[in-house]
């Protein structure tokens, strides 16, 4: 048995490299498939949420889903605000409703603007290459400027997606919802051919 699984593993093992071709920006080639995956999977979470649910959180600390949703694209501009020279235009709403206001929006318009956030992010990344994530950036939080490296704000984008992708999954379990990520998928044991 043992035998088999060896020459098995050295017959697909030289097919699967030579299947690769390499990339001339494999590190943002990588955070941009990864990022993108996530953006994915946020928005199908949301999508099948229903807008009852927008105003709930598992415990009083703990943030609303729609909470989630109006910080995700707030963070998401200001992250992908320093991917390159590409700015995101928002709306005076955007920057100057409370958060705790716009966690109260109807969820099509929270959706709407979480989406629109996504869409740049997407914009802003294809700015990207390896040469540029050493360069340095500047970010604006709470009023405070510091410089930072493009790659630590790429890096702490796909962190933050990651993050809140598992808390509102965990948000979704907690209502009987399933996750995009735990669906059945054709070919992995789940129906559907």
């Amino acid at each position: 048995m043992k035998i088999q699984r060896a020459v098995l593993l050295s017959l697909a093992l030289p097919m699967t490299v030579a299947a690769q071709q390499p990339s001339a920006n494999p590190v943002t080639t990588a955070f941009r498939g990864r990022i993108t995956t996530l953006e994915r999977n946020l928005a199908q979470a949301f999508d099948s949420i229903p807008e009852r649910l927008f105003g709930y959180k598992p415990t009083p600390a703990q943030l609303t889903i729609g909470y989630i949703a109006q910080h995700l694209a707030s963070d998401n501009y200001l992250f992908c605000n320093t991917f390159g020279a590409m700015k995101a235009p928002l709306a005076a709403e955007d920057t100057t409703t409370a958060d705790s206001v716009k966690a109260k929006w109807p969820r099509e318009k929270l959706l709407t603007k979480l989406k629109t956030s996504f869409a740049f992010c997407q914009e802003a990344m294809a700015q990207l290459d390896d040469a540029k994530l050493a360069e340095q950036v500047a970010l604006t939080f709470n009023g405070n400027t510091r410089q930072t490296t493009r790659a630590a704000m790429v890096l702490g984008h796909a962190l933050d997606v990651a993050d809140h992708y598992s808390q509102l999954a965990n948000y979704m379990r907690l209502n009987n919802i399933l996750p995009p990520t735990a669906l059945p998928r054709p070919g992995r044991g789940g129906s559907g051919g």
